[in-house]
């Protein structure tokens, strides 16, 4: 079988090579992969930020949907034909997490999605809504999960708002469940075609922060002085001052991303924190049992998820997309 592995870090260095095709033992699952999709962590993995140590090589890509090709012994959740996403956390199957649950990570962890067969536990798939393709499916397992859990911070209730940050997966995902929670989604892009794309998906109020760098108080104002209840903050240290002054008193910041690195020479804003006693947590995609549940919400509403489709041999070419930040929604993969 044909796979993406990384032997040396670097969007350049990423190699397309041959490997025996696996089988699926006790209690594992053979499925063959039509669809993976990128995350920002992804390309991180790619170039060796995310882990300098990572042990190589590694097939990269903790998204990916195809369909069950053979069960090993014991398997009684899936059979020949079944349509799947993998989830990615493997030993995170439900309640909290705890460091073992966190361990298992495709793509990271242990080798990722961008192959053409992987063997998987049974319990580290879930069932794909019926209504969407592979390459829908593919991009669920980790920016959709975290935009799922990003808003069970704020403890929504329909007229409540929130603060998404651009148009990469997690925040084009809060956009959309947020809205069938009723919620009112403020967003701000540096791209006016992105913004309308947005509106398109129900985006209530967009701004352009490099024509008005000063989102935060465009946000206090959409909200009649009051502010957001919820910020969905992607980005990290350079934006969460703003994020703060954006907030309502007692309002939350799902801290999802740190597209900004961990080196900006911002001060935390400890102060701002106090003052607006504000609920900040993090968010680090979530488990089995909140996949299965995002998948009902997406089933019952006929959701659809968007992204910009390559097929799989132009996986250097999408991440180098996605490193100028120029995409909108997720980056898919067609594999085979």
């Amino acid at each position: 079988m044909r796979v993406w592995q990384i032997s040396s870090f670097g969007i350049d260095s990423l190699e397309f090579v041959e490997r025996p095709r696996p089988e699926p033992g006790a209690g594992e699952v053979l499925v063959r992969v039509r669809a993976i999709s990128f995350n920002y962590r992804d390309l991180l993995v790619v170039k060796g930020v995310y882990n300098p140590k990572l042990k190589l090589p590694r097939i990269p890509c903790s998204d990916g949907a195809g369909e069950v090709e053979a069960v090993g012994e014991g398997v009684t959740l899936w059979k020949p034909g079944d349509r799947v996403a993998a989830i990615f956390m493997q030993n995170w199957l439900d309640g909290p997490p705890s460091a073992s649950k966190s361990r298992g990570a495709l793509g990271g962890d242990i080798d990722g999605m961008l192959a053409e067969y992987v063997v998987l536990k049974e319990t580290g798939l879930v069932a794909i809504p019926e209504h969407l393709s592979f390459q829908e499916a593919a991009t669920l397992p980790c920016a959709a999960v975290t935009a799922w859990n990003a808003l069970s911070v704020g403890n929504l209730k329909p007229g409540s708002t929130v603060l998404v940050q651009g148009t990469g997966g997690v925040s084009i995902f809060a956009l959309q469940l947020a809205r069938l929670r009723g919620a009112r989604v403020l967003g701000i892009s540096g791209s006016d075609e992105k913004l309308e794309r947005a509106y398109s998906l129900g985006l209530d109020a967009g701004l352009n922060y490099k024509d008005n760098p000063d989102w935060d108080r465009w946000a206090m104002a959409e909200t009649g002085g009051v502010g957001v209840d919820l910020v969905i903050e992607v980005v990290g240290l350079a934006t969460l001052p703003r994020s703060l002054r954006a907030l309502r008193i007692g309002g939350s910041i799902a801290q999802v991303g740190v597209l900004s690195g961990s080196t900006d020479p911002v001060p935390f804003p400890i102060g701002s924190i106090l003052h607006k006693q504000v609920h900040l947590k993090g968010i680090y995609v979530g488990s089995r049992q909140d996949f299965i549940d995002l998948n009902k919400a997406i089933s019952l509403t006929q959701m659809r998820p968007v992204g910009e489709n390559f097929h799989w041999s132009q996986a250097r070419e999408a991440l180098a997309r996605m490193e100028e930040a120029s995409h909108f929604g997720k980056l898919v993969l067609t594999v085979g």
